[in-house]
């Protein structure tokens, strides 16, 4: 999937143009770039990774003009540093957590009252080798309403170019507590 692609996927899951948003899992920067593109130049996103390799690329992306990538070396299955977020994105990552609930639950701490969590995951019911615990959208629908965000809508679906399983892009809103 090329970035265009990308930038379409998730496009209708980022309401405004602005604000503070943290991509967890945001590996070498593909989707953080994505979104940096839908976001106007006074916005921050918090690109989060435990991999250093691919924070150096991150810090390499945070040079670039545009909103303001702040990359952040650290394990998002565990308490982050985060200030309070309009967003918070994860483009397949979820898949690589066992005890998601609980995981969704610790990062919507960070989520303001109406802000949103917009996730792309692949469409797989079953377990396999690169997605060992998938989350399809019934699954993110399960998960969103356990943890008090409203019911998701898909946004976006891509086909991946590599293996031909379908992608989508949800999104849900932390409601009002």
């Amino acid at each position: 999937m090329d970035h265009s692609e990308m930038v379409a996927l998730i496009a209708d899951g980022v309401a405004t143009r602005a604000g503070t948003w943290a991509e967890l899992g945001a590996g070498r920067g593909a989707f953080t770039a994505a979104l940096r593109a839908l976001l106007r130049s006074t916005a921050t996103i918090y690109a989060v990774d435990r991999d250093g390799n691919a924070v150096r690329h991150l810090r390499q992306l945070a040079a670039m003009p545009g909103a303001a990538v702040v990359p952040q070396q650290a394990d998002f299955t565990r308490p982050l540093q985060l200030p309070q977020l309009d967003g918070l994105f994860m483009a397949n990552a979820l898949h690589f957590v066992p005890h998601q609930q609980d995981v969704l639950a610790a990062l919507c701490t960070h989520l303001r009252t109406g802000g949103r969590v917009l996730l792309v995951e692949y469409d797989l019911q079953r377990p396999t080798a690169w997605v060992p615990f998938p989350v399809p959208p019934a699954r993110f629908e399960e998960l969103a309403t356990a943890v008090g965000l409203a019911a998701p809508s898909v946004v976006g679906v891509r086909r991946s170019p590599s293996s031909g399983i379908a992608m989508y892009a949800a999104m849900a809103v932390k409601a009002v507590s």
